[in-house]
């Protein structure tokens, strides 16, 4: 016989089928850490291994919940993502989908604290890493691998803000194509060849560094209007002011790389 619980999840994806899609929402963000989109779509349903989230109209409802077990010892798993139970102590498997955010424990906004980030990897990689589990099973050691590479791949996405905010684009379903200007006017283009061509003709250290500080003054800047343009839902803005973000923190690459030249 199917549980209570069983029967609630059926008679709410039967609801799904009968919705009738015609309301429009924008962001938000449910208690459980579900990243929603932040432009306007039909009723959307999530189904995932933990939940079942109706978004609708600025609204993000969790109708249901899935009880996931340890894989050891069977008992319930009360938190997403839980790394290890709490009742044998095992590593858990990497719960698919779970966004960066909620691995690192990190709001979620462009401008995250840094530090609370590396804090949180530092002791997740302590934790998780996989010469602690060189003793234990073969299965507990494969899922340390895997947690421990998804935690430096969440860790590294997020600490710079570049990537961050490709990321946070990528969530909402907006992509920057690679090899292309995205959309660069030949005023913004030309800018950038000046500024390659002066790094170029760099004779001396300070010459290499006045042009890395006025990079990073730009992509300061970039960062604020970025911030701002996520936070109204502006993901076309956000998307266009990235893609001027990569074309200087190339360049501050290449800076880092003239100075040394001149060690």
């Amino acid at each position: 016989m199917l549980s209570l619980n069983s029967l609630r999840i059926a008679c709410s994806f039967r609801a799904l089928l009968r919705s009738n899609r015609q309301s429009v929402f924008k962001a938000a963000t449910c208690s459980a850490h579900c990243v929603s989109t932040s432009f306007s779509r039909k009723d959307t349903w999530l189904i995932n291994r933990r939940e079942i989230i109706h978004y609708t109209n600025q609204v993000c409802y969790c109708t249901d919940k899935v009880k996931l077990n340890c894989w050891n010892c069977k008992q319930p798993l009360d938190k997403t993502p839980e790394f290890f139970c709490l009742s044998c102590k095992v590593v858990q498997p990497p719960e698919e989908g779970t966004s960066y955010f909620k691995i690192m424990d990190c709001d979620y906004t462009f401008t995250l604290d840094t530090k609370k980030l590396q804090k949180r990897y530092l002791e997740l990689q302590r934790s998780l890493h996989p010469d602690n589990f060189s003793q234990k099973a073969v299965r507990e050691q494969e899922y340390s691998e895997h947690q421990s590479a998804l935690v430096n791949k969440a860790y590294k996405t997020l600490l710079k803000p570049l990537s961050r905010g490709l990321y946070m684009l990528e969530l909402e379903g907006v992509r920057i194509e690679e090899g292309t200007d995205s959309g660069a006017d030949s005023q913004f283009l030309m800018e950038l060849m000046e500024i390659n061509e002066a790094l170029d003709e760099a004779r001396t250290p300070e010459e290499a560094n006045e042009i890395g500080q006025d990079t990073k003054g730009k992509l300061a800047d970039l960062t604020v209007q970025i911030d701002a343009a996520l936070r109204k839902g502006e993901l076309q803005t956000a998307k266009a002011l990235l893609a001027q973000m990569k074309y200087f923190a190339n360049i501050d690459e290449k800076v880092k790389e003239k100075l040394s030249e001149f060690m």
